[in-house]
């Protein structure tokens, strides 16, 4: 068979697989939450004005807070074995003091780690990404994947990171909706970050999040 020919079959099949292609009907993007999916966007320019504790309330609801009286909370999770940690570090949260938190959700509270400001710290860690040195708060995902490896062997990391993923979405949904901005942030030595954070010896970090208004131009 000579390339002219093998060139009309294959054009031949792509046209095949195009003829059942099904166009989907348009999207209202008028609604509340269609508005705030069209919007969302990574921001990393933030403007020196803090964050309210309400703000900061309502984004780690969004990324862990409870919702039944069953324990279930807004992510999905494996088994709802809920290996996910979030961490907090604080430069300019209004009623808060500079310093490292540990989000409860059962309590709905957070617990204060430390009182140093590590911003910088964070920082250097982070490869010096303006983003992180600009933000009033920086929220750290972190997982146990041990809690749900125990039960799910080696594909429990994989359930765990889609549940990290889910995690930030939301975050990134709530940010947009309170009209702030954020930006999922990958790009750092985990050692140094679990050590900055006081992480217990079986959490990991996974990913930052810094948090602050958008920098108007």
């Amino acid at each position: 068979m000579n390339k002219i020919k093998v060139l009309l079959l294959i054009l031949s099949n792509i046209s095949f697989c195009y003829e059942r292609e099904i166009l989907l009907p348009e999207i209202d993007k008028n609604g509340f939450l269609e508005k705030i999916i069209q919007n969302r966007r990574s921001i990393r320019d933030y403007s020196d004005k803090p964050i309210s504790l309400k703000e900061l309330s309502y984004i780690l609801w969004a990324a862990q807070g409870i919702t039944s009286k069953e324990g279930f909370r807004t992510t999905p999770s494996a088994g709802a074995l809920y290996p996910v940690e979030i961490y907090i570090v604080v430069n300019k949260v209004e009623k808060l003091e500079t310093g490292i938190y540990k989000f409860n959700p059962q309590k709905k509270s957070l617990l204060k780690i430390s009182t140093k400001n590590i911003i910088t710290n964070i920082y250097e860690a982070a490869l010096r990404q303006d983003c992180i040195i600009k933000a009033p708060a920086i929220i750290a995902i972190g997982a146990v994947f041990d809690r749900v490896t125990a039960k799910y062997g080696a594909r429990g990391t994989n359930y765990t990171y889609i549940e990290v993923g889910c995690v930030a979405q939301n975050i990134h949904l709530m940010v947009e909706n309170l009209n702030l901005g954020t930006v999922v942030v990958g790009a750092f030595y985990d050692t140094e970050i679990k050590k900055l954070l006081e992480m217990q010896k079986n959490e990991t970090p996974i990913i930052l999040m810094p948090i602050g208004h958008r920098k108007t131009k």
